[in-house]
């Protein structure tokens, strides 16, 4: 299979094409908005507490808030990708040191395998919900099969969904709006208690995508056109998703929901030419899970980065697909709280040392890059600092041990507290304050 002029490089060393126009990044990252998972995920939103249920203005609120924040963040971190025409791990090299960023990309590979596979398991549910007679295992397979194909050709994927699916997505989720408006119970009561979980929740649920913006936006003719097409695109297309699906758990009923996720999708299929216009929502998911499977595949080149990525597309297709088939999605909140506390502090990191410290022209990409050590410190601090803060149940042991933590310090969480503002805001400042010494002591040694 030879190489298209215009398509990734097939290892490192190749030059990436600059392609992407504003368009094109839209399109992209408003696709990746519009989520399967996100309809369930508005019963997530609704009550991130298990407990304290949000008022309709608070959801929505709390989904627009969310998405803002957290999708500056993704859009922030594509720049450094454009500007540098790396991928998102490679750029690592540059704040850790080439082999220190091994141990954030591992922790990419791990949670992008995992998205994959929960992708791959709605679009199966999802599917099983238009043509019960099919085996979900068969969808599984056919959506693997699918999505590999399309992280051969990542470049002519993404002018694909601009030209073509876009427009189906946009008409359908219109359509399902026209209906939902009509046919919901009026949404009651509530309250805005748990509004910074929910934040919380909606933030994870972008940030989720930050450490693979710069493998898209390493494409990007521009800086401007990767982050107005991250944060214009995804953000619409999630909060229109997440607005979708508290009006669909409503229709479906909340318990149906918490007791089965995909009993969210039986109120899109039931109304007029429902299984046409969801059918289109299943197979745009698609590009969930070829972002995921490419992301792993960039991931995976900056540990071999001589290995034709066509070969890793492969391998991890069908090991995506093999964990699908056997993959529990019950922890999916939990999951998201996770991968929140991991990558935020680091975006943060990255951030300040790139935008303030290090500026595009002095960013060391390079496979010897040496190790910087103290740049774990404020990665550390930030994760510590979102078990904190934040207030959104994960796993009953790992929430003792915070709460345990918060009671030895005599620390106490304020209802308004954030564990990813927290956890951003304190990476960020001990990355100033230890840029700052480390200017001074530059300084004081060249006297």
């Amino acid at each position: 299979m030879a190489h298209v002029a215009d398509e990734v490089p097939l290892t490192l060393d190749g030059a990436p094409p600059k392609t992407l126009g504003v368009l094109d990044q839209g399109a992209l990252w408003a696709n990746l908005g519009v989520s399967l998972l996100g309809f369930s995920g508005a019963l997530f939103l609704l009550d991130p507490l298990g407990n304290a249920p949000l008022s309709l203005a608070g959801a929505l609120v709390a989904a627009l808030v969310g998405s803002l924040i957290g999708t500056a963040m993704v859009g922030l971190s594509a720049v450094p990708g454009t500007r540098t025409g790396q991928p998102a791990m490679v750029l690592l090299r540059g704040l850790f040191g080439a082999k220190i960023s091994y141990v954030p990309t591992v922790l990419n590979i791990v949670q992008m395998l995992g998205w994959g596979a929960f992708e791959l398991w709605v679009i199966a549910k999802a599917a099983t919900a238009i043509f019960g007679g099919v085996p979900y295992q068969v969808w599984v397979i056919v959506a693997g099969v699918l999505t590999t194909a399309l992280t051969i050709w990542p470049l002519g994927s993404i002018r694909l969904l601009r030209r073509y699916v876009t427009v189906g997505v946009i008409i359908s989720m219109v359509w399902f709006a026209w209906f939902f408006l009509n046919e919901a119970p009026t949404y009651t009561g509530g309250s805005w208690t748990a509004f910074p979980a929910a934040v919380d929740y909606v933030i994870a649920l972008s940030v989720s995508w930050v450490p693979m913006a710069a493998d898209f936006a390493r494409h990007s003719r521009s800086s401007r056109a990767a982050f107005t097409g991250v944060v214009g695109g995804y953000t619409l297309a999630q909060v229109a998703c997440l607005g979708l699906g508290v009006y669909a758990v409503a229709i479906a009923g909340s318990a149906a929901v918490t007791a089965d996720s995909t009993a969210v999708f039986a109120p899109f299929v039931a109304v007029p030419l429902g299984a046409l216009f969801f059918g289109i929502l299943v197979l745009r998911e698609t590009d969930q899970s070829f972002a995921n499977v490419y992301s792993t595949t960039m991931s995976l080149q900056n540990l071999m980065p001589r290995v034709d990525r066509r070969v890793f597309s492969v391998a991890i297709g069908v090991l995506t697909v093999a964990i699908a088939l056997v993959v529990d999605v019950t922890s999916y909140g939990a999951f998201l709280g996770v991968i929140g506390a991991v990558f935020v502090p680091m975006f943060a990191v990255l951030a300040v040392d790139y935008f303030v410290f290090a500026r595009a022209g002095h960013w060391n990409t390079a496979e010897d890059a040496p190790s910087r050590w103290s740049m774990l410190v404020p990665w550390a601090l930030g994760f510590v600092a979102y078990w904190l803060t934040t207030s959104t149940p994960t796993v009953a042991a790992w929430d003792g041990i915070w709460a345990g933590l918060r009671d030895a310090i005599g620390f106490t969480r304020q209802p308004w507290m954030n564990g990813a503002l927290g956890a951003a805001l304190v990476a960020a400042l001990v990355t100033l304050l230890a840029g700052a010494l480390t200017g001074r002591s530059r300084r004081a040694v060249r006297r």
